[in-house]
């Protein structure tokens, strides 16, 4: 398999130090909304609302990637990079490329999201 370990640790690293990154500075939008509307008007409420659970779904998406990231590092120090978490064949190296947290190879993530 040619896929260069170091390098994907590397990009995988400085990926999970981008999301905390915006994870530290996104806080405050998932932050509680004033519900006093004599001191905010009712459609800015609504639209707080709207940004707080636009928010919140960022945060949830941003947790999953680095849970991805976490498992593909700790693949790494197991020696299990690289491999099918299902099939345990080689991942194609552009499809690590790509994403460098992927778990299944590309035949086993198809029949993942047809459902089989």
């Amino acid at each position: 398999m040619s896929i260069d370990i170091e390098s994907m640790k590397k990009r995988l690293v400085e990926q999970r130090e981008a999301l905390l990154d915006v994870a530290a500075s996104a806080k405050e939008a998932a932050g509680t909304v004033e519900l006093d509307q004599t001191r905010v008007g009712r459609v800015s409420r609504m639209d707080a609302l709207q940004a707080q659970a636009m928010a919140k779904e960022s945060n949830r998406r941003r947790e999953l990637a680095l849970q991805r990231i976490d498992s593909a590092l700790q693949r790494i120090e197991d020696d299990d990079y690289g491999y099918c978490a299902v099939c345990d064949e080689a991942i194609m190296a552009n499809r690590l490329e790509v994403d460098p947290g992927a778990l299944l190879c590309i035949e086993c993530a198809s029949k993942a999201e047809q459902g089989g």
